[in-house]
């Protein structure tokens, strides 16, 4: 804010916004105040007393450092943002795909289901963004009171994928998965060896998680 000739604040650098005053050339030096007024120091309008009603700065104190907006946490992976710019936020997504690929291996090992898997001739891929804390991985059945949030007994079910499969674990923007103890276990990123039961391993984005006879879950981070 400039002052006028006649001691007005004015946002317009030509002509005054209050009284219509011409400004003074560009560079000029900013008037002093009217005989009684003060300006106040922070952001330079004008106050008779100790708060200035603009920006609320209090006289007795030192000028304050340049204004800096308070963080404010926007969503449960901490991400922050303030006032001026935002950080974009995201979430993990787990895109569920049928895999020929992990098809061929469990059939090449002759896991315990291998005889009664087949592959689906179609299974379109399903994308589920992933909330809260614990995100089950397995196949619903009301008489044991499971609601898996990535239900894999949607037709054309995975018969080879356990009732209570693996559970992925959320801590802020970290992500883990654990084997619960399935029949045919948990393998991450096209690897024979699935990964110790009971025991959290650690993800990222683009890691693909393989469970049943030919379900696969890739994980990813997206713009929310």
């Amino acid at each position: 804010m400039a002052l006028c000739p006649e001691g007005h604040t004015s946002a317009s650098t030509d002509y005054c916004d209050t009284c219509g005053s011409p400004m003074g050339a560009p560079g000029a030096g900013t008037p002093n105040p009217p005989e009684g007024v003060a300006q106040c120091p922070a952001c330079g309008a004008l106050i008779d007393g100790r708060f200035c009603e603009d920006c609320g700065h209090d006289s007795a104190l030192p000028v304050p450092p340049q204004h800096v907006s308070a963080l404010t946490v926007v969503n449960p992976d901490a991400t922050l943002v303030n006032a001026g710019s935002a950080a974009p936020v995201e979430i993990w997504v787990a895109t569920v795909t049928a895999d020929a690929n992990h098809y061929h291996r469990m059939i090449a090992q002759k896991g315990p289901d291998a005889d009664r898997v087949d592959f689906p001739d179609y299974y379109p891929a399903r994308r589920i963004p992933l909330h809260g804390t614990d995100i089950l991985i397995g196949k619903h059945s009301a008489s044991q009171g499971l609601h898996p949030e990535i239900d894999l007994a949607i037709a054309p079910a995975d018969i080879a994928v356990s009732r209570s499969h693996a559970i992925l674990h959320l801590n802020g923007a970290a992500l883990t998965v654990t084997d619960l103890g399935s029949t045919n276990g948990t393998c991450l990123n096209g690897s024979d060896t699935p990964i110790p039961a009971k025991q959290p391993v650690p993800l990222q984005p683009g890691d693909r998680i393989h469970v049943g006879g030919w379900t696969t879950i890739t994980l990813s981070r997206e713009p929310a």
